[in-house]
């Protein structure tokens, strides 16, 4: 499973999610639904914008762990 770490880095930059929504240019909505771990899909173009202004890399924000069987 895809683990989403945005809350993470936000805090290591002491960013809110709607500072970073301004920055990046993308609907706080959508920007929960990804730090929620509910989309269905990220596109490279996004992961580029967010890890620029969060100056990190997208192993940064997304980690894979093994499903718990």
């Amino acid at each position: 499973m895809i683990i989403v770490n945005l809350d993470v880095m936000l805090a290591k930059r002491k960013m809110s999610l709607t500072e970073l929504s301004e920055k990046v240019g993308i609907t706080q909505a959508n920007l929960s639904i990804l730090k929620n771990g509910r989309a269905k899909a990220v596109r490279f173009e996004t992961l580029d914008r967010i890890c620029r202004v969060l100056d990190c890399q997208p192993g940064d924000i997304l980690e894979w762990r093994q499903d718990e069987e």
